[in-house]
Order: structure tokens, then C-alpha cells, then sequence
């Protein structure tokens, strides 16, 4: 199990030594941070982040068993006029937490707060289409794949596909009367 916490400056250090390639960082950031990642960057992003109006709240994510950080997740784009957000910048640093359905409950308790605490009616997210793990997560969450969006970030010689996915409000609640 884990629990979400706001980030903090003294998580910092993890996270800027899980993003270790510019390779990584852009499938985890996509073009928001300058490789490599650093502190003054960090604090920019939490700059007007997780304050009771804030369009973004920020995530360091805590295996409960350790009480460790493992991992990083946001809720960014809050828009309340049309009451719908972007998951962002999802990361499970901890090698030793693959497998234990930790992202899938990040992303279950993102949309609680999403939808439950912010009474929003959207939440998106992208994804690279190589990135299959995080696509069935996302479609266990309930998220549908909206559109992909082909060649959509450059990286070297290559171009990434990014699928755009959302899930809506009256979604989640069928799923969670589900459970």
C-alpha cells in the first residue's frame, strides 16, 4: 500500500537521482525540465504548487510498509471553470516496487482526489505508446485512449507517439461502486 504526501524540497535529491538520462526525464517530464535535472528547476515547479488554489498539486509517493519514497506524481492543469485536470509526471523510482500494483494505486488515489476532493469532471494524462506498462495501468484505472497524437516528441534520430487518455467523472464512479 502506499500513501500520497505533498513533495517536498527534502525529496529533491530521490527524484533528481531516479531521472539519471535526458533519455528518461523526457518520458517522464516530456520537454518541462532541462536535463539534467537539478534543484532549481524542482523549486520552480513547486513554486505555486499545493496551495488551497493552486492549479497543481504535487505528489512524493510512500510505500507504508517502509514509510519510503518511491515514487512522484502530479495533478497539474487544474482548470475549475471546467472542473478538469492532467496527470502528470508519474514515476515509480524504487526498482524493488515494480509489480506490487504501487502505480495503480497512485493513480486510484490521484483520481479520488481529482474527482472526489476537487469534484472535477475530466482528468487526462499522455503516454508514449511504448510505454505499455503504463497504458494497461491506466486502462485498469479506467482511462479510454482519446486519440494518438503520431510523432508528437522528438528524441535523437526518433519520434514518439503519445496516446492522450481521459477518464470522466461518471467513469470513475462506476468503478469505484464497483469495489
Amino acid at each position: 500500500m502506499i500513501t500520497l504526501r505533498y513533495f517536498e524540497k527534502k525529496d529533491f535529491k530521490q527524484l533528481t537521482d531516479w531521472v539519471e538520462t535526458a533519455e528518461f526525464m523526457l518520458q517522464w517530464a516530456g520537454p518541462s525540465f532541462v536535463y539534467p535535472l537539478n534543484e532549481f528547476q524542482l523549486k520552480e515547479y513547486l513554486k505555486d504548487a499545493n496551495k488551497k488554489d493552486s492549479t497543481s498539486y504535487i505528489y512524493s509517493v510512500i510505500e507504508e510498509e517502509t514509510q519510503k519514497l518511491v515514487g512522484h506524481v502530479s495533478l497539474s492543469r487544474i482548470d475549475r471553470n471546467n472542473r478538469s485536470a492532467r496527470i502528470g509526471r508519474v514515476i515509480l523510482g524504487d526498482p524493488n516496487t515494480k509489480g506490487k500494483g504501487f502505480c495503480c494505486q497512485m493513480i486510484q488515489q490521484v483520481l479520488k482526489i481529482a474527482f472526489d476532493e476537487l469534484n472535477l469532471h475530466r482528468v487526462t494524462l499522455g503516454v508514449f505508446d511504448f510505454n505499455k506498462a503504463a497504458i494497461a495501468c491506466y486502462e485498469k484505472a479506467g482511462f479510454q485512449k482519446e486519440g494518438l497524437m503520431r510523432d508528437h516528441q522528438k528524441f535523437g534520430d526518433d519520434y514518439w507517439s503519445l496516446w492522450e487518455m481521459g477518464i470522466l467523472e461518471d467513469e470513475w464512479r462506476k468503478i469505484t461502486e464497483r469495489a
